[in-house]
């Protein structure tokens, strides 16, 4: 087990392009962490960093307290697992496996302890004869992780090992890794695009934008709590209201409607700031009251979701969402009120994109 240290890691690629831009980060001993964030916003690179794969222009990578900045991947004693798992395909399973073991010189009875060890943990002991073309993608995937274990490293890291699996295998996989994490206690890296991955296996997340950290927090900090705008935006199963409004004394004005500020913030805005309110759609219901504190407009778009529905309102040019349960839901065109749950109600400076707290 591990802890990881990340001290102002940057990452420029020639042509200038600066992938991390002194990023700082501490991975807890035994954690599942996940980086997050939009294509090219440099959580692939910083996984590469810090399993060797690339060097850093400046910063310092420290695992257990050892400056590992400069070794070799094989000094790190690190296993990573690839989004395509990365399996020869002239050897079968069982070779995969031993292959890594082999180059490190294991002795032939520590090999087969290991890897029949790693192979009941994953339940994939009657495979060690196939190719990897003659198994399916979920297989493949045990495979990759079983050569990972194998391995007994001190930290695992992963670049969106589930991305290749059909819906239904990746949340298999999800609940497979999530457990085995858990069993081996071994700090894990996870670097996904998929939101609902990261918000479900990790214990702690970190959002990336640019080469720099947005936010890091546990995955209940990100979805009731996202530091700006940036965040707010990328989190949520469904977009999040994000309006511009406007302070005007006691009060959020949004248009022609005016909305409680939340009662803790009261003294941390001034009248006339240009401010951001945000309400995720699952804290917005309909509503039979009309005026001050709830959206009225007309149902422009209704999705269903199986349990309940998301329903967009047309509210004085303003786009607004809420959620109704199934069974109860409006008819599309019709008139309805939509009211946001004060206590979930985030208000975010305009002009810093910063959450007011």
């Amino acid at each position: 087990m591990s802890i990881v240290k990340i001290d102002k890691i940057t990452k420029v690629f020639p042509g200038g392009v600066r992938a991390l831009d002194e990023l700082s980060l501490t991975i807890n001993d035994g954690e599942f962490f996940a980086l997050l964030g939009p294509s090219g916003c440099g959580k692939t690179t910083l996984l590469r960093t810090l399993g060797g794969l690339e060097s850093p222009t400046n910063g310092v990578i420290e695992i257990d307290g050892k400056d590992v900045t400069w070794l070799k991947p094989g000094a790190r004693n690190i296993a990573m697992v690839f989004q395509d798992y990365a399996l020869y395909p002239h050897m079968n399973v069982l070779e995969n496996i031993s292959y890594p073991l082999r180059v490190r010189k294991f002795s032939k009875e520590e090999i087969n302890r290991r890897v029949s060890q790693a192979t009941k943990a994953l339940s994939i002991e009657d495979l060690l004869e196939r190719k990897p073309s003659q198994i399916s993608g979920g297989q493949q995937q045990r495979v990759a992780v079983a050569r990972a274990m194998a391995c007994t490293p001190n930290l695992y890291l992963f670049d969106e090992p589930l991305s290749n699996l059909d819906a239904r295998l990746r949340l298999e996989a999800r609940t497979f890794l999530k457990q085995l994490q858990r069993e081996l206690g071994v700090t894990t890296i996870l670097v996904t695009h998929d939101q609902s991955e990261a918000l479900a296996l990790a214990d702690r997340m970190a959002v990336m934008d640019k080469g720099r950290i947005m936010q890091v927090g546990s995955p209940a900090e990100f979805f009731h709590k996202p530091a700006n705008v940036f965040v707010a935006c990328f989190i949520g199963s469904t977009p999040m209201n994000l309006i511009d409004g406007v302070i005007e004394g006691d009060k959020v004005l949004i248009g022609k409607r005016t909305f409680n500020i939340p009662e803790k913030i009261k003294n941390k805005v001034s009248d006339g700031q240009k401010i951001v309110y945000g309400v995720r759609p699952e804290y917005v219901q309909v509503s039979k009251e009309d005026g001050h504190g709830s959206a009225s407009g007309k149902v422009k778009v209704m999705e269903n979701l199986g349990t309940h529905y998301l329903v967009t309102i047309d509210c004085d040019g303003t786009l607004f969402r809420g959620t109704a349960p199934d069974g109860s839901e409006p008819k599309s065109n019709s008139q309805i009120n939509l009211r946001a749950e004060e206590g979930r109600v985030l208000i975010y400076d305009k002009q810093s994109g910063d959450l007011i707290q």
